[in-house]
């Protein structure tokens, strides 16, 4: 059942959706929405994103870095550093963005937190805007449908969501996936990109940990 009025399971977004829902974005929520939807990763980590965790002397790195801190913690209460490949799309988006003069990649414009980042409110507020002017706003549409829709769509064409390797393991993830697209245990240990791609700086992604 997808969500009513903020109840429920968040609505899974189609690509057509997504496009047409960007299209209504503009400077920073652009990028900020591309990279919710090529990651699956939740918009708590993404609005503390900073520059390095994305690029590397001015230039998209083969992985997006989300620093364990930022990130929800498992049951046993434990936060886990993620990286994600970059899709070639996704790298299309970030090589067309205007690097901010900040250690953030999203930088709050609000005189009371100048030098941080932007807030979740101010990014599901970007959301709620451009759900009022596409006319999906009764869709169920939340932050965290580009979560669920990642997970989903990698089902609908066959391939596992587990990420390269146990290094990118995300428990909580996979949890969501049984629950929401009834994948097969075995399919979580298929992989949704190549194995053996460089991280930063050439070298392989490190293993996660706090």
């Amino acid at each position: 059942m997808p969500k009513i009025c903020r109840h429920g399971q968040a609505q899974i977004i189609s690509e057509s959706e997504y496009l047409k829902i960007r299209r209504v974005l503009n400077g920073w929520h652009q990028l900020f929405w591309d990279i919710a939807y090529y990651t699956g990763e939740r918009w708590g980590a993404i609005v503390a994103l900073r520059v390095d965790d994305v690029y590397l002397n001015s230039r998209p790195l083969e992985y997006i870095t989300f620093r364990a801190r930022t990130r929800k913690a498992d049951p046993s209460g434990r936060r886990q550093t993620r990286q994600v490949p970059v899709h070639p799309v996704l790298n299309e988006k970030l090589q067309a963005y205007k690097i901010p003069a900040s250690e953030w990649l999203f930088p709050s414009n609000s005189c009371k937190k100048k030098g941080n980042h932007v807030s979740f409110k101010t990014a599901d507020a970007f959301l709620r805007v451009a759900l009022e002017k596409t006319g999906y706003q009764a869709k169920g549409i939340s932050t965290h449908s580009t979560r669920r829709s990642l997970i989903t769509h990698l089902d609908e064409r066959g391939i596992g969501i587990k990420l390269t390797l146990p290094r990118l393991k995300d428990g909580g993830f996979y949890k969501e996936a049984l629950q929401w697209s009834r994948i097969r245990i075995a399919e979580l240990y298929t992989c949704q990109f190549p194995q053996e791609n460089p991280g930063r700086g050439g070298q392989s992604p490190p293993t996660q940990s706090a």
